[in-house]
């Protein structure tokens, strides 16, 4: 008799009238996850919808079309609030759980919903998989990170799959981003940067993002726009001050830390490319379709970058490339020896590329 953790014969039995989806963070994992939403909503046409995330991810998920309710949770809180949130979970008597992070946290989370389908992936750890009566197959951790999800939609078998990254952006986020992007040439592309990432082994030099996007300012005219968090400020700050240095008469715009997820969503859907390490705006711009010039080090741009060829992604070829150690194995000299190794000639030729495409593609349709 096969386990139900390596068959999916039960698929086509699930009746749901509650569905809650568990993906809490990070930034990007929620948005390569977002296509699952269509394909359970013509599965499960007349269910409701609750996501469970993070209170600081909360905003990118409200208004969305097919969701019904945003459960925010503070992560660092007491274990009396665990206790309540978990409650409130189980109160909630959900028939379908889907689990798409993985880890302890929300392994409880399922088991604490109480549903009668527990659904997980083949990569969670930490004894989440002890939550599920079923796994998707197809979603280890070797399969690129958005294929996984789609691997998940797919699972339900509504037909056609669908791999939109539905973002609902209001018209005054909209406007709020033409209005401060238009200050600039008209006639000049924008270029995003983002320079920032939760791993040091991914935060690629200040001082070669300053330079390749000085490169862009001279070559192409490029306005320039730095985005990021409040935290990362000081590291916009020094790029900021670089390009001033390397281009006096370059337009650059340093909004880190002044916008909300949903303005940030605006400004990359606005501008024309972005540039940037692996980290959440990169996927968000990618699924808004923008154009990405992606620098990858201690991960791999096959299972951590955006679908699609109208990207470049550029990776190390360090022996320990794509390794995801949020520290260096490597100390003394060699220690973060990929920042180096992953030069600026490299990242600016892939950024050449992209942009030179881009306008290859707009002349042809224009023609």
């Amino acid at each position: 008799m096969n386990s139900p953790h390596n068959t999916l014969p039960q698929m086509n039995q699930i009746e749901a009238s509650r569905i809650c989806i568990l993906k809490p963070s990070a930034l990007g994992d929620v948005v390569q996850s977002l296509p699952i939403l269509p394909a359970l909503k013509a599965r499960f046409p007349e269910a409701q919808i609750s996501w469970v995330i993070r209170d600081s991810f909360a905003n990118l998920l409200e208004g969305h079309p097919l969701i019904d309710e945003i459960i925010p949770f503070n992560r660092s809180s007491s274990v009396r609030y665990w206790l309540s949130f978990l409650k409130k979970l189980r109160q909630r008597q959900f028939d379908l759980a889907i689990d798409l992070q993985g880890l302890l946290r929300t392994g409880v989370m399922t088991a604490a919903t109480r549903a009668r389908w527990r659904i997980g992936l083949e990569s969670s750890r930490e004894g989440s998989h002890l939550a599920y009566n079923l796994t998707i197959p197809e979603t280890s951790r070797s399969v690129p990170a958005y294929q996984k999800y789609w691997n998940v939609a797919d699972a339900f078998g509504t037909g056609e799959p669908c791999r939109d990254t539905q973002i609902f952006i209001s018209d005054a986020d909209k406007a709020w981003a033409r209005d401060i992007l238009s200050a600039g040439a008209k006639s000049c592309p924008t270029l995003a940067i983002h320079a920032g990432a939760q791993w040091i082994t991914k935060r690629w030099p200040p001082e070669s993002f300053a330079a390749v996007g000085a490169k862009a300012i001279r070559h192409f005219r490029c306005n320039i726009v730095l985005v990021g968090t409040t935290d990362e400020r000081p590291l916009t700050s020094q790029i900021e001050k670089l390009l001033h240095k390397f281009v006096p008469t370059g337009r650059v715009l340093n909004l880190a830390g002044q916008t909300t997820l949903k303005q940030l969503a605006a400004l990359l859907r606005e501008t024309d490319y972005l540039l940037t390490n692996d980290s959440g705006p990169m996927h968000l711009a990618a699924g808004l379709g923008t154009p990405v010039t992606g620098i990858f080090t201690c991960t791999s741009s096959l299972r951590s970058g955006p679908p699609g060829d109208q990207h470049e992604l550029v990776s190390t070829n360090v022996d320990c490339a794509a390794s995801y150690q949020k520290r260096c194995p490597k100390r003394g000299p060699q220690n973060l020896c990929c920042m180096d190794e992953l030069d600026v000639t490299r990242a600016w030729q892939a950024l050449y590329r992209l942009i030179t495409r881009q306008n290859a593609q707009r002349d042809s349709q224009a023609a």
